[in-house]
Formats: structure tokens, C-alpha cells, sequence
């Protein structure tokens, strides 16, 4: 039986998604196993997250700097702005490197059922950066789900006052399917299909 502060550390990993209790065990193992070269980086590393994570304000991408990293690079066209139900999804965009523009984070998505209004979201703040102007084309990267295309729809009507094109991804991803866990080719395909909203 194990001591209650390695039970403890099992327990917090198998909350985390796609780890279960057993899966949680082996890598705990792991990192007793390997303490000088495992479980002593994966503190140091988790403590400096801990101590400058950053949501930016401009995007909602979580990082260590606010502006993030994305929004401080120069290189990046801030024409494009590719909208994007959650952190993850841009990140999985991003990987990509197929988009060359920013990013923006609602949050989530409207959602009846789990009580989730569009107030609850960050649209107001999407709204605002296309007041600011400088924005040619949005790219609507929703999640292929009902929740998904409702949100879509609904910031395309939200939007559609502004001189900027409007675009989504290709309908191509499978239905029910969430970004984060589609691959890069797929992804690459989704991007180069967008088309116009409406």
C-alpha cells in the first residue's frame, strides 16, 4: 500500500483528461522511478507555470506573458483573426503553423442545456477588436457540434455589420469531433477549404 502523500499525488493525476486511476499509478511509478531525472523537472516545471501563468488579454490564450506570445509577435498577420471555442482548439490550430494570424478565445460555446449565454462568452471583447478596426477576414473555427455550429452561426450574425470577410472551417472535420484531438493533416485540410459564412 502506498504512503497517503504518493495515494495523494495518484489521486491528483488521474483527474487529469485521459488519465485514469490505473494510468495515473503507472506514471507515479514513473516518476519515483526516475526522481532525479523525472520528478524534479516536472516540479520545477509545474512551479513556474504556476507562478506566471498569464490569460492575455487581448486573445484569452493561457501562457506565461500577457500579451501572449502570439499576440506579441510581429510576424503574425493581424488581419486574420481566427476565432475558436477554447485554449485548447488554438493551440491545436497553431500547431498546424498553416494560420498565419491571430487568435481569439470565446471560452466555450452557447449552449441551452448547460445554461451557457452568449454573455457568458467573450464575444463582446471579439466585438470590440473588430471595432478597433485593421481585421480583413474571421475565420470561424468552431468545433464541429451542434453547440459548435450554433455558436458559429450566431457570432456570423453578430458580426456580419463589420467590412470583413467571414469564414469557416471546412466542413470536412467529423462531425461530433473536436479540434484538439484531430491531426495536423487534417487540420491543414480543414484551413485551406474555409469558405465563406452565409
Amino acid at each position: 500500500m502506498a504512503s497517503p502523500e504518493i495515494e495523494a499525488l495518484t489521486q491528483a493525476l488521474s483527474r487529469l483528461p485521459g488519465l485514469g486511476p490505473r494510468s495515473a499509478r503507472r506514471a507515479v511509478l514513473h516518476l519515483l522511478k526516475k526522481r532525479e531525472a523525472a520528478l524534479g523537472p516536472l516540479r520545477a516545471a509545474l512551479e513556474a507555470v504556476d507562478e506566471r501563468l498569464a490569460t492575455c488579454r487581448t486573445c484569452g490564450n493561457v501562457d506565461t506573458a500577457d500579451p501572449c506570445s502570439i499576440c506579441a509577435d510581429p510576424r503574425r498577420d493581424a488581419r486574420s483573426l481566427c476565432v475558436v471555442e477554447e485554449v485548447a482548439d488554438l493551440w491545436a490550430l497553431d500547431r498546424s503553423r498553416l494560420f498565419p494570424g491571430r487568435f481569439h478565445v470565446l471560452g466555450g460555446r452557447l449552449s441551452a442545456l448547460e445554461g451557457v449565454r452568449p454573455e457568458d462568452l467573450s464575444i463582446d471583447r471579439l466585438v470590440a477588436r473588430l471595432e478597433d478596426g485593421g481585421v480583413d477576414e474571421v475565420v470561424l473555427a468552431m468545433n464541429a457540434t451542434l453547440e459548435g455550429q450554433t455558436t458559429a452561426h450566431y457570432l456570423a450574425e453578430r458580426i456580419e455589420r463589420f467590412p470583413v470577410r467571414i469564414t469557416q472551417l471546412a466542413h470536412g472535420l467529423p462531425v461530433g469531433g473536436e479540434l484538439d484531438y484531430l491531426d495536423e493533416g487534417t487540420l491543414a485540410q480543414a484551413l485551406r477549404a474555409r469558405r465563406p459564412v452565409g
